[in-house]
């Protein structure tokens, strides 16, 4: 005898705990967009800190002492800080982790991931390297002081680092974990008939951000490892021989390389950048087809232009060490291969660009997102190609100029493709719609605003401001 009653899950089980593809989708979302918030609070303290250097910050102040004010050494963390948690904890988490998750399956005919509970793995060790990073805040020694880089010898030396590396290892296992899922339900759990060529644009870009993902961060584990074993069990890969600090001779083994730290840092960290943009392209693009009413102009150009700047993109890693010396054979080759990889990039804003041609375009909240896209990631991409050529390059190092362009693509670039998201599939996700006054009210002052800061850096950093002063240069 059959009976049709079934067992309710609890809250616990149903939302802490689950295996399902869009509940682990919204967690990341969630908890992303609260990373968010705490790494735009950090750019507030700063951006108070360099307008009213060495006066009390307001609300806040308490924390940093008792006057009140910003001390270098915290402006310095709060800037490592910023950076990590931006990228690492809000940016690769919402839009791999949730738009992934919650629309891959769905978007190719899939039941759920290709391993459910690998996903619900990948999100807790998330979840975990999280709560570690933000921990450090509260330890005697303080958050890293070295820069979201974590450049040696200084990261070695310096205070706070520990637990930014030990949060970093659980963050790249969790991306892992979530890249290989993406992959394999891509490839494997396709619906009947749903060919490659078939697939969404939004798919294809977390194919590759996926493979990106699953071939950048192991070398910055192992990295993340030897600098840990560096710090906590003195060795010395990235120590070298004669070190001094503080007029002494650091008593160290010696014999490390910090540039083969730079190495691998940036061997991820250059594909990190399409790791953050390639998924806001792939939203642009749905956001795009469905509000100019009409298919997306030259799909094989779009799908193979990504390809091939997911394969470029691991060869031109070096163009962010032109200042440490390399000799010319191979600067003159990272400059070429800079070059080359705009030539995607390029074709895919055109084709989105060309898609908007002859269409009625509905220009409701998540359209003005995707169309502001468009330009902010163009002029992230231009001002970064005198950043590609040396002779510039040696020059606009460590600048407020570089500060500038890598803001345009990831802020009003990549975020306002992730916004575009939200507001595009906020009714799917919720079966309630947004307000479109209250949309076009987020959007219209971040636009402006977003420029209002950033471009002025261009113009800050051609002029030889550095990137790292915490009173502004005063």
């Amino acid at each position: 005898m059959s009976s049709n009653t079934h067992h309710d899950e609890s809250f616990y089980r149903k939302y802490i705990w689950s295996t399902d593809h869009k509940i682990i989708g919204l967690q990341y979302g969630f908890t992303a967009l609260f990373f968010l918030l705490v790494g735009f609070t950090l750019m507030m303290i700063m951006r108070w800190q360099l307008a009213y250097p060495e006066s009390p910050v307001p609300l806040v102040g308490s924390f940093f002492g008792e006057d009140g004010i910003l001390l270098p050494e915290i402006y310095n963390s709060l800037g490592a800080m910023h950076g990590t948690i931006m990228i690492f904890l809000g940016i690769v988490p919402l839009a791999v982790g949730a738009f992934g998750n919650y629309l891959v399956p769905l978007q190719i005919g899939a039941p759920d991931m290709a391993f459910p509970k690998l996903n619900a793995a990948s999100y807790w060790s998330y979840f975990v390297g999280g709560i570690i990073m933000m921990s450090s805040f509260f330890t005697a020694e303080g958050a890293a002081r070295s820069g979201w880089t974590s450049y040696p010898p200084l990261s070695v030396i310096e205070v706070g680092q520990t637990l930014w590396l030990i949060g970093m290892i659980f963050l790249i296992t969790s991306s892992l974990l979530g890249s290989i899922n993406i992959i394999t339900t891509i490839v494997q759990l396709r619906a009947p008939g749903m060919s490659w060529m078939r697939l969404p644009f939004f798919v294809w870009s977390q194919f590759v951000t996926s493979f990106l993902l699953v071939l950048a961060f192991p070398p910055l584990e192992a990295a993340a490892v030897l600098q840990l074993m560096d710090r906590v069990a003195g060795t010395s890969f990235f120590l070298p021989s004669g070190l001094v600090v503080s007029g002494e001779i650091l008593n160290v083994s010696g014999g490390g390389s910090p540039l083969l730290w730079q190495h691998l840092f940036w061997f991820l960290a250059h594909p990190e950048v399409y790791v953050l943009i390639l998924p806001a392209m792939g939203i642009v693009s749905e956001v795009i087809a469905n509000n100019t009413r009409k298919p997306l102009w030259g799909y094989k150009s779009l799908v193979f232009a990504v390809v091939f700047l997911g394969f470029m993109s691991f060869i031109v890693w070096a163009h962010h060490m032109f200042i440490t010396g390399m000799g010319t054979a191979m600067s003159a080759f990272f400059q070429t291969t800079t070059m080359i990889i705009s030539i995607p990039s390029v074709i895919i804003l055109s084709a989105l660009f060309i898609s908007l041609w002859g269409a009625s375009i509905r220009f409701n909240t998540p359209m003005l997102f995707a169309l502001a896209f468009l330009p902010m990631f163009g002029i992230g991409g231009l001002t970064g190609l005198p950043l590609g050529l040396a002779a510039a390059d040696i020059y606009l190092h460590d600048t407020y100029y570089v500060i500038g362009h890598f803001h345009y693509v990831v802020a009003p670039g990549t975020i306002f493709g992730l916004f575009a998201g939200i507001y595009y599939w906020y009714p799917k996700m919720t079966g309630r719609k947004m307000s479109e006054a209250i949309g076009k009210l987020h959007f219209w002052p971040s636009f402006l605003f977003m420029n209002g800061v950033f471009m002025p850096m261009f113009i800050q950093g051609l002029a030889g401001v550095s990137r790292r002063l915490w009173d502004g240069g005063l």
